[in-house]
């Protein structure tokens, strides 16, 4: 979902008008974000856009805990339309990925336009190539795994992404360019991480070569 940092400091302006030390401190958090991302994605015009459009700022900081929080502010009025507008019964979400689940494919695809179409109030967009509908059966993608219904799975290509990351610490490491201590905080950051899939094998795989 691409987020427009404006939007989102607009939204906390009214919410929090006499609170100008915390508007200006928020102002400078967000304008660290913006541009981030910004070539992989393409100028998007909403309803009532004016050709200065095009120099609203875009983007959240990455890594920055503040991004969550005003994830799930800015998000709640989507949140209040899936539940009490859509009515669906079984929701989920965190930060900008969600999931509806319904046993009607056709609820679930009309559900699929209006939230286009709420999102593009906010001024936000979905990834629609991502936003599919498909039986729970075949597994869920959701925060970087697959989830079944007995089972979790790590996405193949998170397992791929660290194998390369890790034989670019490795190199560092034993070039004197990466202490133990950091190595060691990575490591088990992702041994945590992917421990909550069912990747034991994966696991022992990844880290089978490496020697400290």
């Amino acid at each position: 979902m691409a987020t427009l940092c404006q939007a989102i400091f607009e939204h906390l302006c009214s919410q929090f008008q006499s609170c100008t030390h915390v508007i200006w401190l928020c102002d400078q958090i967000l304008k660290s974000g913006e541009g981030v991302l910004s070539e992989e994605y393409e100028m998007y015009w909403f309803e009532g856009d004016d050709l200065f459009s095009a120099q609203r700022p875009r983007g959240l900081p990455i890594g920055n805990l503040t991004s969550q929080f005003w994830a799930n502010v800015y998000l709640n009025d989507l949140d209040q339309h899936v539940k009490r507008e859509l009515k669906c019964k079984a929701y989920i979400r965190y930060v900008d990925d969600f999931l509806l689940f319904s046993d009607n494919k056709q609820e679930l695809s009309q559900w699929r336009d209006q939230i286009i179409r709420k999102l593009a109030g906010l001024r936000l967009t979905l990834h629609e190539e991502c936003a599919q509908i498909f039986p729970t059966s075949t597994g869920i993608p959701f925060l970087g795994f697959r989830v079944y219904p007995e089972h979790r799975l790590l996405k193949t290509r998170k397992a791929i992404r660290f194998r390369r990351k890790l034989k670019h610490l490795m190199g560092n490491y034993s070039n004197g360019l990466l202490d133990f201590s950091k190595l060691d905080q990575i490591i088990q950051g992702w041994i945590h991480y992917a421990g909550y899939a069912d990747t034991w094998g994966l696991r022992r795989s990844v880290l089978k070569g490496v020697v400290l």
